[in-house]
C-alpha cells in the first residue's frame, strides 16, 4: 500500500475520508429531521460554561499582560527620571552619596516588582490557560465521535428492520439467478443470502460497538474535567489577584520609604543652601557698612538709596509712557472671533477613517501581545475609530489606526485596539 508520508497511508486517507462523508451524511439527516440525534443537556451546559471560563481567562491574561507593560513604562520613566537629579546633584551638595544610592535602590524595587509579577501571576495566568486547548480538542473529538455513534446506531437499526423483508426474500425467491436455478440450489442460494444478511447484522453490531466504546471513554473523562475546571477559576482568581495586590503593597511601602528618605535628603539640602546663603548675606552687608549697624538706620550713611516711585519719574518717562497708553488705545480691537477663526483656517482639512472620533498622541510604547493589538511609539498620533462590534470593545481598549498608515493607504486593513492609558488625547 502506497506510503504518502509521515505514517500515512493511502487506505488511512481513504478511511478518514468515508469518516467525513458518513459525518456529513449524519448531520444533515439529523438537521432534516430525518434521523434522531443523541442530546445531554448537563454536558452542554458544562461546554457553554467551559467557553465562558476560557473567555474570561483569555481577557484576564490580556489585561495583565497590559499591567506589566505599564509597569515597565513607569519603570523606565523613573528611571530616567532618578537619573536626571543624579546627574544635576552637584559633589559640594548635600547627601550627593545618599541620592546616588536611593536612585539604584529605586531601580532594584521597579525591577524586582516586575519579575514577581511574572513569576507570581502571569507565569500562572499562562499555566492555568495552556489546559484549555487540549480540553477544547477532546470536545470536538467527542461531537465527532457522538455523530458516529449515531449514524452507526441508525444503521444496525435499518438492518434491523430490514430482517423481516429478508425472511420473506427467502422463502420466496424473487432473484433471476434463484428462479433460474434448479430446486436443489435454490436452498444453497437462500442459505447464501441469509448467511450475507447475518454477517452485515453482525458487522453493524460490531461497528455499533465500537462507536460506542469510544464515545463513552471520551464523554466519561469531559464529564468529570469539565465540572472540576470550572470550579476551580474561584481558586485561581483568589489567588491571582491577592498575589497582584501583596506584590502592589509591598512595593508600595518599601517605594514609599525610599521617597521619604530622597525628601529628607533635599530637605536638608535645601537648609545647607538657606544657611549659606544667610552667611554670604551678612558678609555682604558688613563689608558695606564697614562692620557698623548703619545699615539698620533710617538715614544712615551705609543705607541703600530708595528706588523712585513711577509715579514720579522725570518727565521723559511719563511722556514715554503716555505716548505708549495713547498708541494702545488708536489700535484697533480684534474681535474675539478673529483668532479662531484664524485658527481654524490653518488646521489640515484632510479626509478621516469611517467612524472617526478624535486623535492621540502615544506618551508611552507598548509592545503588542496579541494578534489584534497595535505596537505603539512615543509620539505616534493615531486616529481613534469606532469598533465594527461594539459589544466585543474592552473597558480602557480603544479602536485605532496610525495616522501616518492611513494618510498613505487610505483603508483601515491595519487597524487594531490599543490600551487607552498609554496614549493623551490632542
Amino acid at each position: 500500500m502506497a506510503d504518502l508520508g509521515k505514517g500515512v497511508t493511502a487506505g488511512k486517507l481513504a478511511s478518514n475520508m468515508q469518516k467525513k462523508i458518513t459525518r456529513a451524511q449524519e448531520k444533515v439527516l439529523q438537521k432534516l429531521g430525518k434521523a434522531d440525534e443523541t442530546k445531554d443537556a448537563a454536558f452542554e451546559e458544562w461546554v457553554t460554561n467551559f467557553h465562558k471560563q476560557l473567555a474570561e481567562g483569555t481577557k484576564l491574561q490580556r489585561d495583565l499582560r497590559a499591567y506589566l507593560a505599564a509597569v515597565k513604562a513607569m519603570h523606565e520613566s523613573s528611571k530616567r527620571l532618578q537619573e536626571c537629579l543624579v546627574d544635576m546633584y552637584e559633589m559640594e551638595w548635600y547627601g550627593k552619596d545618599e541620592v546616588n544610592s536611593i536612585a539604584e535602590d529605586t531601580d532594584l524595587l521597579w525591577t524586582d516588582f516586575h519579575q514577581k509579577l511574572v513569576d507570581h501571576a502571569l507565569i500562572s495566568m499562562d499555566t492555568y490557560l495552556g489546559q484549555f486547548p487540549d480540553i477544547k480538542a477532546r470536545i470536538a473529538k467527542r461531537d465527532r465521535k457522538l455523530v458516529d455513534y449515531d449514524s452507526a446506531r441508525h444503521h444496525y437499526a435499518s438492518l434491523q428492520k430490514g430482517k423481516k423483508k429478508d425472511d420473506v426474500k427467502v422463502a420466496k425467491p424473487v432473484s433471476l439467478l434463484e428462479k433460474a436455478a434448479p430446486g436443489w440450489a435454490q436452498g444453497i442460494l437462500s442459505a447464501h443470502h441469509v448467511a450475507q444478511t447475518n454477517l452485515s447484522r453482525s458487522q453493524a453490531e460490531e461497528e455499533l460497538g465500537r462507536a460506542q466504546k469510544v464515545f463513552d471513554e471520551i464523554n466519561e473523562d469531559l464529564q468529570e474535567e469539565l465540572p472540576s475546571l470550572w470550579n476551580s477559576r474561584v481558586g485561581f482568581y483568589v489567588n491571582t489577584f491577592q498575589s497582584v495586590a501583596g506584590l502592589e503593597e509591598k512595593f508600595h511601602r518599601e517605594m514609599g520609604k525610599l521617597s521619604l528618605n530622597l525628601n529628607d535628603v533635599l530637605d536638608k539640602l535645601e537648609e545647607q543652601k538657606a544657611g549659606k546663603v544667610s552667611q554670604k548675606t551678612a558678609a555682604a552687608v558688613k563689608s558695606n557698612t564697614g562692620g557698623t549697624n548703619n545699615a539698620l538706620t533710617p538715614g544712615g550713611t551705609g543705607a541703600p538709596a530708595i528706588p523712585k516711585s513711577p509715579s514720579k519719574a522725570d518727565g521723559t518717562e511719563t511722556a514715554a509712557q503716555t505716548a505708549e497708553t495713547e498708541s494702545d488705545a488708536a489700535a484697533p480691537s480684534q474681535p474675539a472671533e478673529t483668532l479662531p477663526e484664524t485658527t481654524n483656517g490653518s488646521t489640515e482639512d484632510a479626509e478621516m477613517p469611517p467612524g472617526f472620533l478624535y486623535k492621540v498622541v502615544v506618551m508611552h510604547e507598548y509592545t503588542a501581545s496579541d494578534a489584534d493589538e497595535l505596537e505603539l511609539k512615543s509620539g505616534e498620533v493615531l486616529l481613534v475609530v469606532t469598533f465594527d462590534k461594539p459589544e466585543e470593545q474592552d473597558e480602557g481598549w480603544q479602536m485605532a489606526v496610525k495616522e501616518s498608515y492611513w494618510l498613505e493607504n487610505k483603508d483601515l486593513k491595519a487597524k487594531g485596539v490599543f490600551p487607552e492609558n498609554f496614549t493623551q488625547r490632542l
